[in-house]
């Protein structure tokens, strides 16, 4: 493909990601589901009289309306800036897709879904993408100019044949990410987590400074194997090939086992981090799960803090 159709095939593929991330949030930006994170004014300040139009009237403070005979609202103390970091795993084995789409193609459309949730005024987004032994970053700022920027430059990441980039070590691009990004703030960490368990003490240093979204991205073919005879089967870090005889009962049981028990021990390792877990599959509605998984957090927040105060630690 020459140059100049491979930029437009871009460009449409970028189109066609902010329409379906817009499109398909649309109905949760204005409702409920005002974002991964309860952030910056969510602590209620002084009551003040109701501006009809311009206040929310789930903010009414119904004591104070009581007393005074006047609508009364429970203002929110001044936001301040929320600085937002996403860590993309762009290694090799994210370019693995059997179902609606590849797996790094999920991963980039949360980049985006994080973006829109996370745009509140002065809040900035930044990205970090591990692939092999870089770590490349797409500076933060604030808007939708910004965000458009970041998408664009995370479709022409390249995509590796097998064993041409070294074994991206997660571990280390998640030390950079709290290393060089101090200030606290909401940290987004998209991978597969096919990593050895080298990630788990940096998400566990990464979530007692940050608040921390763990994205677990995964694609169906990887969860069992399918009964198609002889399969060849490509490492996608180092290249390397066997094949296996599907046939085997015994042998698939073994392999979903041994999956089962992987996908535990992430859970469990990501949970004992002290990060939130949010698990999204090539086959389903992933916005309809991280609509879920945002009202979950939401409620949880509510009843830890029953006084009002909303903020997710």
């Amino acid at each position: 493909m020459s140059g100049p159709d491979l930029l437009a095939g871009r460009e449409r593929a970028l189109r066609a990601l902010e329409l379906t991330v817009k499109r398909k949030l649309e109905g949760f930006l204005h409702g409920d589901i005002t974002g991964l994170r309860s952030g910056p004014g969510s602590e209620p300040n002084e009551a003040r009289p109701y501006q009809a139009g311009q206040d929310d009237v789930r903010r009414m403070d119904w004591n104070v309306t009581a007393r005074s005979l006047e609508p009364h609202v429970r203002a929110p103390l001044a936001e301040r800036e929320l600085e937002t970091w996403a860590l993309l795993d762009a290694s090799a084995s994210m370019d693995f897709g059997t179902a609606l789409s590849e797996k790094r193609d999920l991963a980039i459309a949360i980049v985006g879904a994080v973006g829109l949730l996370a745009d509140r005024p002065g809040n900035r987004l930044g990205v970090r993408v591990a692939i092999g032994n870089e770590v490349r970053r797409l500076p933060a700022a604030a808007g939708s100019v910004q965000l458009r920027r970041s998408l664009r430059s995370l479709l022409s990441l390249p995509r590796a044949t097998p064993g041409e980039f070294p074994r991206t070590d997660l571990g280390r691009a998640i030390t950079r990410l709290n290393r060089e990004h101090p200030r606290p703030g909401l940290r987004v960490v998209v991978s597969d987590f096919h990593d050895d368990d080298g990630w788990v003490d940096p998400l566990r240093r990464l979530s007692a400074r940050h608040e921390v979204i763990a994205v677990e991205v995964l694609d169906p073919r990887e969860l069992e194997l399918p009964e198609v005879g002889l399969l060849t089967l490509v490492d996608p870090e180092t290249g390397r090939r066997r094949e296996v005889r599907t046939s085997s009962r015994k042998l698939r049981r073994r392999y979903a086992d041994a999956m089962t028990a992987h996908r535990t021990q992430t859970t469990q390792a990501i949970r004992a981090a002290g990060a939130a877990h949010l698990v999204l599959r090539t086959d389903t509605d992933w916005v309809r799960d991280v609509a879920a998984f945002a009202t979950a957090r939401r409620r949880s927040s509510i009843r830890r803090h029953p006084t009002g105060r909303t903020g997710i630690r």
